[in-house]
């Protein structure tokens, strides 16, 4: 009988049956890989070029079929009650599914293993003891390594039964962090699965606390739409962006662990810097004006101050014939193009065209028989070419940058009524580069390039782009990733609690209309499932100042003993305070993370290597052996770590502009601990930490 037909066990042992199972299913993983690696495509392709995309094709299948041997290949079962898509007669026999990460059948086609994101996969997520979906019973598998060690059974439509929480469900949350992040596909909530599996016609915002797994529901959903939309997709591509390098290198590894090969990730800067250089910084109070979302209004007034009303007519000689288009009738043509408000680039191309056919129904109306052939020659000729150059000329969009941050009376001619005097001023060069290859390019500069570049050219739309961290873009980078979807869908990921940028966003309504997908639907996650409750309790305490009105994420792990606040005699005693706390913590099975204020890095790095401690950067890969890592508070958003020794708090607020994103970014390091948290400090600690 195949293995997905539901039957009572024989078997006295339902441990060995179900490792029997896992066996078979990865003997059949083994091959349904050699059989893809046996194809021989030599016969069926009609030329080279389709025997190199077949062959690639045939390569990323093999790749998604790899067996992992540390990633258990199913985690679940669902045993229905009926067989589904069937009438639910009265003692029909019920099916019985065991779900994982990928598509698993037998020789004869039967499966083993059912893709998680498979419509009968939903209900290990969904069902529950309300609305069973018509699962009798819902059995999750626990594992140490790769073997198979334990199983779960819930019996959703037993009366008898009461409502425990899983505890192989909470063992797989708390399983210590060594190594990149990793999928959630085990343990995805009912509340996040409705958002992994929302459509790809719509865009979605997800507003989330520390350790709500925002960001592993954002990961999730890209490979559910591969699996439901993947020809679509396959066409328009899809996009990871992230805040930072680290972030992305931590991220890595989870779409992979899914079987999904073919996913880009980008930051924002890497966007936005293709043509152009960036070896400068902004001031904050620049790079505040700079991404404001009137800036584009700024740019789109620069480039069309380039468009010049004709005075004088366009005489074209085609043989003995003279053909003039006079001035007035030229200047409607460019009012023409300048309210249809199409790109600059286009309306520059179409222009000769315009005046070309004025010029052949000047030849129709004298007897002449002029074709589509003669048009284009005509746009071509010396008179219409220089015409376009008077009237509507090419312009380059670095170029234009460079000018409008070097030029006072271009700026200012440009932003009128939209900066004030002071905001120009804020934003010009006090030493204007000579080229576009010698200035010092800021990343916002790079943002107004983009931005210009779009104005003269269309940008390239992908069909799906997933943003990270998304509260610190400024409106002008939100536009630079909206172009990037302007024909396909987003899903947004942020917490607005933790905007640790001088332009962070206020609000996910004014962030989703410079995206350009303002009626993207939000969806706040406030169940914690990350951070222990004692911990995120005591980080909440910063909420009603750094983000009043915003609610406070519930965990719903208990961890007595999670957090410990320690004061020191003195400053000349924290780093040896911090050294004693990372040594307690690394007693412990997992990672650590030593996070501290930017400024206070090399004291504390020379104190780890005094103390005979290697250490790694955020990004490195944490291993059985390193397992401690030191990160700049600047670069904790988005990682995590078992246990968390978070050094001198009143340094971390210290360390920014503002009272407000310092708190932030200590709300951010304060929630990274998994399983523990240590606070060392030796100054007073901010007073919202002591209420």
């Amino acid at each position: 009988m195949p293995a997905h037909v539901h039957e009572s066990d024989t078997t006295t042992d339902p441990l060995a049956h179900e490792r029997a199972h896992l066996a078979a299913s990865r003997a059949a993983l083994r091959a349904m890989r050699e059989d893809a690696q046996a194809l021989n495509i030599r016969d069926v392709t009609a030329n080279w070029v389709n025997a190199a995309v077949l062959q690639a094709q045939i390569t990323d299948r093999i790749k998604s079929l790899a067996d992992l041997a540390h990633t258990p290949l199913f985690f679940g079962r669902l045993d229905y009650l009926h067989v589904v898509g069937a009438e639910k007669a009265e003692g029909a026999e019920g099916e019985q599914f065991y779900i994982g990460r990928r598509h698993v059948h037998d020789a004869d086609g039967d499966p083993m293993v059912i893709d998680w994101r498979a419509p009968v996969s939903q209900p290990f997520y969904r069902a529950s003891r309300n609305d069973p979906l018509d699962v009798g019973q819902r059995r999750r598998f626990g594992y140490t390594g790769g073997e198979l060690t334990a199983y779960e059974d819930e019996h959703l439509t037993d009366p008898a039964e009461a409502a425990q929480t899983s505890k192989l469900l909470q063992a797989e949350i708390e399983r210590p962090r060594v190594g990149p992040m990793r999928d959630i596909v085990a343990t995805i909530q009912p509340e996040q699965d409705e958002i992994v599996r929302s459509e790809l016609g719509g865009s979605v915002c997800v507003q989330g606390g520390p350790g709500t797994g925002k960001t592993a529901v954002g990961l999730h959903r890209v490979a559910y739409l591969l699996y439901a939309h993947r020809d679509r997709l396959a066409r328009t591509g899809t996009l990871v962006i992230g805040p930072n390098r680290s972030f992305l290198h931590y991220i890595e590894q989870v779409l992979p662990a899914l079987g999904e090969l073919e996913v880009k990730q980008a930051t924002v800067d890497d966007l936005v810097t293709a043509n152009v250089e960036v070896r400068g910084t902004d001031e904050a109070r620049a790079a505040v004006v700079k991404g404001d979302a009137r800036m584009a209004e700024v740019l789109r007034r620069a480039i069309r101050s380039h468009v010049t009303p004709p005075t004088e007519p366009v005489m074209v000689v085609r043989g003995s014939r003279r053909w003039r288009v006079p001035a007035y009738e030229i200047e409607e043509m460019v009012d023409e193009l300048l309210a249809r408000d199409m790109r600059y680039g286009a309306a520059h191309e179409a222009l000769p065209q315009r005046i070309a056919h004025a010029v052949l129904v000047r030849m129709e109306e004298a007897g002449e028989a002029p074709d589509d052939r003669v048009q284009n020659a005509v746009a071509r000729t010396p008179a219409v070419k220089a015409a376009v150059k008077a009237a509507w000329p090419a312009v380059e969009p670095a170029k234009l940058v460079l000018r409008l941050l070097s030029d006072p009376e271009f700026l200012a001619a440009q932003a009128d009524g939209l900066l004030t005097e002071d905001e120009q001023k804020t934003i010009l060069w006090s030493k204007p580069a000579r080229s576009v290859k010698s200035a010092k390019w800021s990343a916002a500069d790079a943002v107004l390039i983009d931005e210009a570049n779009d104005l003269v050219a269309r940008t390239h739309s992908l069909g799906h782009v997933v943003i990270d961290e998304a509260q610190d873009l400024s409106p002008m980078q939100y536009r630079a990733v909206g172009r990037r979807c302007s024909t396909g869908s987003a899903t947004v990921l942020g917490d607005l609690a933790q905007g640790t940028t001088p332009w962070s966003t206020q609000s996910w309504e004014q962030a989703l209309h410079h995206l350009g997908k303002a009626d993207a639907v939000v969806e706040e996650l406030t169940a914690g499932f990350r951070v222990p409750r004692e911990v995120i309790a005591y980080a909440s305490r910063l909420l009603p100042v750094i983000s009043p009105g915003l609610t406070a994420v519930e965990s719903v792990r208990e961890s007595p003993g999670s957090l410990s606040v320690r004061r020191t005699a003195d400053a000349e005693a924290l780093d040896a305070a911090v050294v004693a706390a990372c040594e307690e913590s690394l007693e412990q099975e997992g990672s650590t993370g030593l996070i501290a204020a930017d400024a206070r890095i090399p004291s504390l790095a020379a104190a780890l290597t005094a103390a005979g401690h290697s250490y790694l950067s955020p990004g490195e890969e944490t291993t059985a052996e390193s397992r401690l890592t030191l990160v700049p508070a600047s670069l904790a958003k988005g990682l995590e770590y078992d246990y968390v020794v978070l050094d001198e708090p009143a340094a971390v607020v210290d360390g920014e502009p503002d009272e407000r994103t310092g708190l932030r970014r200590l709300y951010v390091a304060l929630t990274r601990a998994v399983s523990g948290l240590i606070v060392v400090h030796a100054a007073p600690l901010p007073d919202q930490l002591t209420a």
